[in-house]
Formats: structure tokens, C-alpha cells, sequence
């Protein structure tokens, strides 16, 4: 372990004054997640889901300079003519790009010529933000998309940061341990029951969504309850203990063979050492903290845990029924801005009748797939290619974690892994 890791960065205010004090907090909170970071810390890339920070910021910025600058600013000269080849994402429409798992080659161009690409399309972006009365409508647009694509990449980074240092034998820190609610055990869980019949699910109203959340539409559910917590490190080790990941019979096929052949014994991060359970976090390897909500688990995982329990995962529309049921708000939860990095454990006093760490703490494991809602369909162009070509062999996640930009999560926000990712904070919550 570092034996001098880096303080806490600085979290940034979640409420910007106006739409350029938004743009500005939002391109800043990106370079602060990478402030302690060595710069040979940027360009590694363990696995195929892991990009290296160093392309975060690259890409979040060619984002801007492709969907805006190029667009609506006349004249405008791209920072260099590679950058669109070396840092476009998954965009058929826009040519072709560097393979994802070869973006750990990248060792050019170096940082600084990354953070100089930042600052000339800031530059140029605030010009053109004092433009926007002029702009037509679709700068709007585009411009929140682009603002809400950066706290995405915001999420990533912290959570490939994490990976990417667990890899090191010397499990560097990459902060100081912040002061954080200490709980010795979480209440029991308690089980809340919500109404079934026809309800609406999906996004409407004012302010932004993506366009997956859009064709608000009815389903029916029967009654059905849900736990009132995530379900903690504890009891997760308790099905570890029992054997869990030794036992066929609570796992899906697809998840037995992974179990046998990527050797799974615990959740990622996990480490049996001879004074106990240990997980690697962002300040170093530590105890396991009982009390706090199991993470880096997989589907597969989360899944047969709830087979072992003889209970279920919700779906997503069940999610989301009880979220609304309940009146879910950010209020309590654990976000980025916290600079904890870590989800908390519940107080244990928390009411037993109230249904805790709704948003933020972890992402929840849905048993539904990602597929489009009725009537959905994909923008036309580039942008098009953002949500609706994924939308196969992946299952839905709710809630937001302590990783996720606080006013970037809502109650109809769809997420989505495959099935055996296990390196963002994917947690459990129970349903019967």
C-alpha cells in the first residue's frame, strides 16, 4: 500500500449558477477525479471494460469538439486531425477508431498535450455557450447530452481508477481514507410491501433523460415486497461461507462455468488473508466493513445469492413501482460528490419502515433485460448510436452509487452490463 496517498479531491458544488458555471464545474470535477493520479497511472488498461484515464479526458473532450464546436461554431479548427481516429468511441457514423482493447497502447500523445486538447475546447466551448441565445434549439439538446456523457465518463473513471490500481502488487492508494459513518452491524433487513396492479414506468416531465427512459407505458405487476436495504458484506459472507460459490444449484449455467473457470470465491476485490477478509478500495486494501452493502458482484452472483436466500432479484419495473411507492430522493444517499467512493452502510436506527439507499450506494441488479420500451426509436446521425444498439444479452441496473454524479441519477435512469461485470459498484437488493 502507498504509504502517502493523495488527499480527497475536492468535490465540486452541485449547483452551478448558470448553464457556463455547469459546463465549467462539470469539465473540472473530470481533471480533479484525475489529480492524484501518477501519469503512468493514465494509460493503463487491464481488461477490455477498463479505459485508461488518460482517454476519458480525451474522449469527453473530442465529444464536445465533434458534437458542438465542429457543428455550430463557424470556422472552428479541430486541436489535431488524429484525435478522431484516437478517441472516438464506439461511432460507426463518424469513421473509423482505435479498438477498445487497444486503447492501453496509447502512450501518445502524452498528458499534457491531453490536458492542453481540454483547455482549447473549454476555451472555445465558452465562446460558444455566450453564443447560445443565437444557436438553434438542437444546441440545447446536445448540449445537455453532452454535459450528462461527461458525468458518465466521470463514474468510469472512478471505478476504472479502482481496477486499474487494484492490478498493482503494491495496492496503491489513491486517497487518503475519508472520515465516513462507522457501523459495527446494519439493522435487519425488513420487508415493505407494494401494491401490484397497472402502473406506468418511464420518464415524463421536465428536464433531461435519456432517450432509452423515453415511451412512458403501462405494466401490470402483482403485489409483491421488497427489502428495505441493500443487502450487506455480511450476509453476503455468510453464502460464502456456506458454500456458495462451490454449489451448483443456486446459479445459472452461464454463471457455474464462469464461477469454474475464472475461479470465482468472493466478490471482486475480495482478498482472504490470515487476519481475515479484505477488500481492495480506493485508499488501499482494508477489513471488509460488514455493515456496508456488498459490491463487485456480477448478475450471476447477486443472482444465486438471492437462489441461496430462496428469494429473487426485482425486476425493473418492480424497481421502479416501489421507488415511486416510496418516494425515493438522492436525499441520504452516497454519490461522487461525497468523495467517499464507497457505499455506506445505513444507520442503526433507520426506520424499518422506510426503503433505504433507493439512489445512490450501489447499482442494483435487475432481473430484466435491456430492451427497448414500446415505441422506441433510434435518433437519426451519430447520436443515434448512443443507447439503441445495445439493447441485447444485457440486463438492467437501477439506482445510481456512490460513483454516480448526484444530478445525474433519477428514478427512470436505465443501466446496463452484461451479465458477469462485476468492476462498477453493483450491488443487491432482495424481492419476494
Amino acid at each position: 500500500m502507498s504509504t502517502h496517498p493523495h488527499p480527497v479531491a475536492a468535490p465540486v458544488s452541485t449547483e452551478p449558477t448558470s448553464l457556463a458555471s455547469r459546463f465549467q464545474a462539470i469539465r473540472h470535477q473530470s481533471v480533479e477525479l484525475c489529480r492524484p493520479l501518477l501519469p503512468e497511472d493514465t494509460v493503463v488498461q487491464p481488461v477490455i471494460d477498463v479505459s485508461p484515464p488518460k482517454w476519458h479526458l480525451a474522449h469527453t473532450t473530442w465529444f464536445w469538439e465533434t458534437f458542438l464546436l465542429r457543428e455550430y461554431m463557424p470556422g472552428y479548427q479541430v486541436f489535431h486531425p488524429d484525435y478522431a481516429f484516437l478517441f472516438n468511441s464506439y461511432y460507426n457514423s463518424l469513421g473509423s477508431r482505435v479498438n477498445r482493447a487497444d486503447r492501453g497502447t496509447l502512450s501518445r500523445p502524452p498528458l499534457n498535450d491531453i490536458y492542453t486538447y481540454r483547455t482549447y475546447v473549454d476555451e472555445h466551448m465558452e465562446q460558444l455557450l455566450a453564443l447560445q441565445d443565437t444557436l438553434p434549439p438542437a444546441f440545447a439538446e446536445v448540449l445537455e447530452l453532452g454535459l450528462q456523457h461527461e458525468q458518465q465518463h466521470q463514474e468510469l473513471l472512478a471505478t476504472d481508477i479502482k481496477y486499474i490500481l487494484s492490478t498493482s502488487p503494491l495496492a496503491p492508494a489513491y486517497q487518503a481514507a475519508p472520515t465516513s459513518r462507522s457501523v459495527d452491524a446494519a439493522p435487519p433487513a425488513a420487508w415493505l410491501p407494494v401494491p401490484g396492479g397497472v402502473h406506468q414506468v418511464g420518464f415524463e416531465g421536465e428536464g433531461f433523460c435519456f432517450d432509452n427512459e423515453l415511451g412512458r407505458h403501462s405494466v401490470y405487476v402483482a403485489d409483491f415486497e421488497l427489502q428495505n436495504r441493500l443487502v450487506t458484506n455480511a450476509e453476503f459472507l455468510e453464502f460464502i461461507e456456506a458454500g456458495g460459490y462451490q454449489d451448483f444449484r443456486y446459479w445459472l449455467g452461464e454463471g457455474w462455468d464462469l464461477v469454474q473457470s475464472q475461479h470465482w470465491t468472493a466478490p471482486l476485490y475480495w482478498v482472504k488473508l490470515d487476519t481475515g477478509w479484505h477488500r481492495f478500495t480506493h485508499h488501499g486494501l482494508v477489513p471488509v466493513e460488514m455493515a456496508a452493502p456488498v459490491t463487485h458482484v456480477s448478475f450471476y452472483e447477486a443472482d444465486a445469492y438471492a437462489q441461496w436466500c430462496g428469494l429473487r432479484l426485482p425486476t425493473e419495473q418492480e424497481w421502479e413501482i416501489a421507488a415511486r411507492h416510496f418516494g425515493a430522493t438522492a436525499a441520504g444517499g452516497t454519490f461522487l460528490e461525497s468523495g467517499l467512493l464507497d457505499p455506506q452502510p445505513i444507520a442503526p436506527d433507520a426506520s424499518p419502515e422506510q426503503c433505504h439507499q433507493l439512489l445512490g450506494d450501489a447499482w442494483e441488479w435487475t432481473y430484466s433485460p435491456y430492451h427497448a420500451y414500446p415505441g422506441y426509436h433510434r435518433a437519426a446521425g451519430a447520436l443515434g448510436e448512443y443507447n439503441g444498439k445495445f439493447m441485447v444479452n444485457q440486463l438492467v441496473l437501477r439506482g445510481g452509487s456512490c460513483a454516480t454524479p448526484e444530478s445525474h441519477i433519477r428514478i427512470t435512469y436505465r443501466n446496463f452490463f452484461h451479465a458477469d461485470k462485476r468492476w462498477q459498484f453493483t450491488g443487491i437488493r432482495l424481492a419476494r
